[in-house]
């Protein structure tokens, strides 16, 4: 039944309703998904999603792809896209993400996973489509989103000016001063227009100065 299953579902991530549908040939479904977690053949993640079990997996799971399925809509960002761009040097165990639900928090077989809400006029801005083997894809903010999406997070930073935006960025955050000249001036713009915020027009503002700097 397995070598069935594993052609019916290629990915090693999947929902309930894929399950389903790959043993809807069979008299007592629910029963056969019973047994498969039983065995371990499959793993539930959480309430109606699963990875197979060690015995059956093709090729690693993606903590990425079910970040995305755990909760939605949403799209990784924060400190997880952060270290994933390589923008700041810890190594980030809970993927974060943001979604325009409420902000929620998911303990699983596969480690934490946090969500941080944020308004629907900003969600869309400086969100990529990652593709890994297999053909399955993910949603990952872009470097300028993510660093946005956690300046706002990060509410007790009581960021004023300029200046105190930088210290930030390089001191709390410690990223690269040349990554932080390499971001795209432009989507900050659109960002910072996005969520309406003063803390991200400062950003906007020092990005722009350090570009024009390092062009000079």
């Amino acid at each position: 039944m397995m070598e069935a299953l594993r052609k019916l579902i290629p990915g090693e991530e999947f929902d309930y309703q894929m399950l389903l549908d790959a043993l809807k040939d069979y008299a007592r479904p629910r029963d056969k998904i019973t047994g498969l977690l039983r065995r371990n053949d499959i793993v539930r993640i959480k309430k109606g999603l699963y990875i197979f079990g060690e015995a059956y997996a093709r090729r690693p799971f993606s903590r990425e792809i079910m970040a995305n399925m755990i909760y939605g809509p949403s799209y990784i960002s924060l400190d997880y896209a952060l270290s994933y761009h390589g923008f700041i040097p810890e190594r980030v165990e809970a993927v974060t993400s943001v979604t325009t639900k409420r902000s929620r928090r998911f303990a699983t077989p596969l480690g934490l996973f946090i969500y941080h809400g944020i308004p629907p006029e900003a969600y869309p801005i400086g969100v990529d489509r990652v593709e890994i083997e297999g053909g399955r894809a993910f949603l990952i903010a872009r470097p300028e989103k993510a660093l946005a999406d956690k300046i706002q997070a990060d509410r007790g930073t009581g960021i004023r000016t300029q200046a105190e935006i930088q210290e930030y960025l390089i001191k709390h955050l410690r990223i690269d001063e040349s990554a932080l000249t390499g971001l795209d001036v432009d989507l900050i713009e659109r960002i910072a227009l996005g969520y309406g915020s003063r803390k991200l027009t400062l950003l906007h503002s020092v990005i722009r100065r350090r570009k024009r700097g390092a062009n000079a």
